[in-house]
């Protein structure tokens, strides 16, 4: 029996990661107070993403949104070359991340006989810089010079991802681009129309393309025979009273 390829995004991801997402808990339905004040029908923990399934498919998922544009180049016999050198995971849940997603990808290479990723590495940073051995911030390949896309679990007020930033242009790295595995899709605050993408979007210069696996609107459109009309609706009227424009 020959190998099955990985879900591409033609295949739709989102269908097949959001049940599993569900059934473990990952994602929950109820009333949650968040960190901001706001009491939020949903709730998504990315620390519980450790079983081997669920890493598989959420390394499944942010390998298709990388292979995929604005991150890859497809030239007219259908070839596809990756737009980015390194896959930078921030310490500490991006480490996984992009150790997971970088596996992933090379799978997919193995599965079809292509090598589009062959040159793609990752990379993640030490809260503590290394005073002996090898020494240095960066544990994987080095940055300098290098075209570089972060991943993580989510952004929520933007710091960690400044940080990240900071963290590889220091390094000499030109960052190419983020992948996140939710995004909210609501106000940062009262006060700001934006949500965290979009306030990270304009602080970076609005020229990094920054993407998600997953958004609010996919609960919305893909849950309704799995959570029920009402969670739905929930849902709906968090969007309709936080939602960013």
């Amino acid at each position: 029996m020959s190998a099955v390829p990985p879900p591409t995004v033609d295949q739709d991801y989102k269908s097949s990661l959001l049940p599993l997402l569900i059934s473990n808990n990952v994602l929950s339905f109820g009333s949650y107070t968040l960190k901001s004040g706001r009491e939020s029908p949903y709730f998504f923990t990315s620390s519980l993403l450790h079983t081997a399934p669920l890493l598989r498919a959420s390394s499944a998922a942010y390998a298709s949104v990388l292979s995929a544009e604005p991150f890859v180049t497809t030239d007219a016999e259908g070839n596809t070359k990756a737009d980015f050198d390194i896959i930078f995971g921030p310490a500490y849940k991006g480490i996984p991340i992009c150790a997971a997603v970088t596996n992933e990808l090379a799978v997919r290479d193995s599965l079809s006989g292509k090598n589009a990723w062959d040159n793609v590495s990752y990379s993640f940073n030490r809260k503590e810089a290394k005073a002996h051995g090898e020494g240095g911030n960066i544990v994987g390949a080095p940055l300098k010079g290098k075209r570089v896309v972060i991943v993580d679990d989510v952004i929520t007020a933007g710091t960690a991802l400044r940080e990240a930033v900071g963290i590889i242009e220091k390094e000499g790295g030109i960052v190419a681009g983020v992948v996140v595995l939710l995004d909210r899709e609501e106000r940062v605050s009262d006060t700001e129309t934006k949500s965290a993408i979009g306030v990270a979007q304009r602080d970076l210069g609005g020229k990094i393309p920054i993407r998600s696996v997953l958004g609010l609107h996919d609960l919305i459109e893909k849950l309704g025979d799995k959570i029920g009309a009402g969670e739905i609706q929930r849902l709906k009227d968090y969007r309709e009273r936080y939602g960013a424009q």
